[in-house]
């Protein structure tokens, strides 16, 4: 595991966004082992800090851990691997606060124990997932191409084109497979080609912002892929959401309100664990 542990971390230059995602998860379990505690007015654990009767939520806590680290980074600029894992790691402490109320940021309201607080515990699953791409090696196409350049002449001049090109074209289908609500196969598909481009050429999903500009249309063409939009999301994104939600719950806690009685959907700005999408009909 040691051997392991320096090839793969340590000797690839890793070692700092190894801490920051150690410092990320074990910060987003601590929290929300805190809240929950709080939550169930546990006695022994310490409640909210409310000086003065105001309640300082932890985002606020979040963003002072990621100045000091950013800014001491900054100020320092050492080529010291363990102080930069150091930064690295406070500086996923901070991310880790300031995610897990990411909701409260997006909506200006106290939404965490409501249904909207789900938000927050999609963008910390993304942050990990995107992290722990990010620890084994992977990189975006393209970003291997630009930064491996070396040298000069044309093998260069070659290479940065093809890198160039490679990742305008990756971001691109990127950002039409997240316009069509798929956010999950949007990201990892940057890493992995065959997930982005079935994304960006499959149906959208129903309540996303390329539905609402393409299939809204009155024209029979438009109507009957936002039926099959909304059969497919029915059928089989249901049942891997609600599986999802059930994960967020075992994970973060239930919130407080139960979701609307009769609602066959999910919307647009709900995320799904499942990738690559399913195959069209």
């Amino acid at each position: 595991m040691g051997g392991w542990f320096s090839r793969t971390i340590v000797d690839t230059g890793r070692l700092p966004l190894f801490c920051f995602f150690v410092g990320f998860i074990v910060t987003f379990a601590f929290i929300r082992f805190s809240v929950r505690m709080i939550r169930a007015n546990v006695k022994w654990w310490p409640g909210n800090v409310s000086p003065g009767g105001t309640h300082i939520h932890h985002v606020v806590f979040g963003v002072i851990f990621m100045l000091i680290a950013g800014v001491t980074g900054f100020a320092l600029n050492t080529d010291n691997t363990a102080a930069n894992a150091v930064f690295a790691g406070i500086f996923g402490l901070g991310s880790a606060l300031v995610l897990d109320e990411f909701s409260l940021i997006l909506h200006l309201d106290d939404v965490y124990w409501s249904e909207k607080g789900r938000t927050s515990i999609d963008a910390v699953f993304i942050a990990v997932a995107f992290t722990g791409l990010l620890l084994v090696g992977l990189r975006p196409i393209g970003v291997d191409n630009i930064t491996e350049a070396r040298g000069a002449g044309e093998s260069t001049l070659t290479a940065w084109l093809v890198g160039t090109i490679a990742l305008v074209l990756n971001f691109s289908l990127a950002g039409i497979t997240l316009m069509k609500g798929k956010i999950w196969t949007g990201l990892i598909g940057l890493f992995l080609p065959i997930l982005i481009l079935v994304g960006a050429i499959r149906l959208a999903r129903p309540h996303s912002p390329w539905a609402r500009w393409r299939y809204q249309r009155d024209k029979p063409r438009a109507q009957r892929k936002m039926a099959r939009a909304v059969q497919r999301e029915r059928r089989l994104r249901a049942p891997m959401i609600a599986g999802k939600d059930w994960l967020q719950n075992t994970i973060a806690g239930s919130p407080d309100a139960p979701a609307a009685e009769g609602a066959d959907v999910r919307t647009a700005e709900d995320t799904d664990v499942r990738t690559p999408d399913e195959p069209s009909s």
